[in-house]
């Protein structure tokens, strides 16, 4: 082996004895004096992999799907609550429920669904104080209406649930002997969501003389490339952050609002983590406590209720869930899969869970299965931070239902799914190509091989609310 004025080690074509690839131990230059010379130097011939398995991605591929689009937008609709309530409402001491003109703080909305007949439930703002009332009075377009205690007077009502923030709900409705309907019709409503994908790029370019070099040294990738060839390492390795690249930019994506000053052209797309901070539940005080957990397990209550969840989590609060995991067990061999544990997402095999660095356990009537999410452990993406700013995030298992624009029907897809643009002519899921005038390119006189990546995709977080963020 040859040195080169104190830059390391200089590789040649083949293993061969020349004048230039051997150490001198008589001479006095930089580069031998470095050495010991009463020894041969010992020279590992494997890279050492001191970061262990570098990449970040899988979370998506565990989770989701991918499916072909062709449009640059999709939408989709996601179905409104079905009983009828309203809250944040004013009540008076006369038993009048909202406020004069609809719309107005305080008041009903414009074309509220309340009318004469209805009985309702008034609940106070904190949920301490209830009672049953009668609608008595209700003008179209006005944003009140009158209620009447069915044990409570108007004022005695006043005093139990307060004046401001009431919510109500319809629970059912009465009607006299002989009376004709004043009952509301309802028309079913829904919510619209869209987003648009993004086009992520990235290259790898070498020169045609570092291609024709080989340095002695063998490498193992992540992608399981193995070899001597320096040029194809950096490629594998330009793929296999490019791949992270593709989970990255739609867990992270924002899209372009409010002061944002991105150049034109440059929209964004809304990401997993804004998905949910701004669509789903995000909880900030999960210190590991039971009482903790529970209030979570209250707000799925009051959304879609999935039973089966899986928790990605990074080190701090796993440790925290096994720590109150084991509180709950008592410290057995069972604290971390939980008594009465359950693996229906895996086919009900626990040995499959398991393997795929999940453990289950059983809170009320939801199913949890927690593994740590490297993403957020990893010192070059999230886990860079001593106190990360995202802690984990709970994703329901199974699919949705909603409503395809495109397709005009009710279509069933996992509440995480990846859109990627795609036509007959072109699949812009995963493209690479080579350019250049190296490495079997010879589509310019450039000398040297760059190898090319491309995706356009974007992510449909459906059902949002079902989704909890730790932060």
């Amino acid at each position: 082996m040859g040195l080169t004025g104190g830059s390391g080690l200089t590789p040649f074509a083949k293993k061969s004895t020349l004048s230039t690839n051997y150490i001198d131990f008589t001479s006095a230059s930089a580069d031998s004096a470095n050495w010991a010379q009463q020894y041969l130097p010992e020279v590992y011939s494997a890279e050492v992999e001191r970061y262990g398995n570098r990449t970040v991605g899988g979370f998506l591929k565990m989770v989701g799907a991918e499916i072909p689009m062709t449009s640059d937008q999709v939408v989709w609709s996601e179905q409104n609550r079905l009983h009828v309530s309203y809250e944040s409402l004013a009540l008076t001491n006369a038993g009048v429920l909202g406020v004069a003109t609809a719309g107005d703080a305080g008041g009903l909305p414009v074309g509220h669904a309340l009318a004469v007949g209805q009985t309702i439930l008034v609940i106070k703002s904190d949920g301490s104080a209830s009672a049953k009332a009668y609608i008595s009075a209700a003008t179209a377009g006005e944003g009140k209406v009158t209620i009447k205690g069915y044990s409570l007077s108007d004022a005695e009502i006043h005093a139990l649930v307060g004046a401001t923030n009431v919510k109500v709900f319809v629970y059912g409705s009465e009607y006299k002997k002989g009376t004709d309907t004043t009952a509301v019709s309802i028309e079913p409503s829904f919510t619209q969501f869209s987003n648009k994908p993004i086009i992520i790029k990235d290259k790898f370019e070498v020169s045609g003389s570092d291609a024709s070099q080989i340095g002695w040294v063998e490498v193992i990738t992540e992608a399981g490339d193995t070899g001597y060839l320096w040029y194809l390492k950096g490629q594998g390795e330009t793929r296999l952050r490019f791949e992270d690249y593709l989970e990255m930019a739609v867990v992270e994506g924002e899209k372009k609002s409010g002061n944002g000053d991105v150049p034109t052209g440059i929209e964004g797309t809304e990401g997993l983590f804004s998905a949910v901070s701004s669509r789903g539940q995000v909880d900030n005080a999960y210190a590991g406590s039971l009482t903790d957990f529970d209030n979570i397990l209250k707000g799925l209550d009051k959304e879609g209720a999935i039973e089966e969840n899986m928790l990605f989590l990074n080190r701090k609060t796993a440790l925290a869930f096994d720590d109150m995991l084991s509180g709950i067990n008592g410290g057995t061999n069972q604290s971390n899969t939980g008594a009465g544990s359950a693996f229906g997402v895996f086919n009900n095999d626990e040995q499959m869970a398991l393997n795929l660095g999940f453990s289950g356990f059983r809170r009320g009537s939801y199913d949890f299965y927690k593994t740590d999410w490297k993403y957020l452990n990893d010192a070059s993406t999230r886990g860079i931070a001593a106190d990360a700013s995202i802690n984990g995030l709970l994703v329901p298992a199974g699919t949705s239902t909603v409503y395809d624009q495109l397709l005009g029907q009710n279509i069933r897809r996992p509440f995480l799914h990846v859109r990627y643009r795609a036509s007959e002519a072109d699949d812009r899921r995963m493209k690479s190509w080579l350019t250049g005038s190296v490495g079997g390119a010879a589509t310019s006189s450039l000398d040297a091989m760059e190898v090319h990546f491309l995706s356009e995709r974007c992510l449909c977080v459906q059902g949002a609310n079902n989704f909890v963020l730790f932060t």
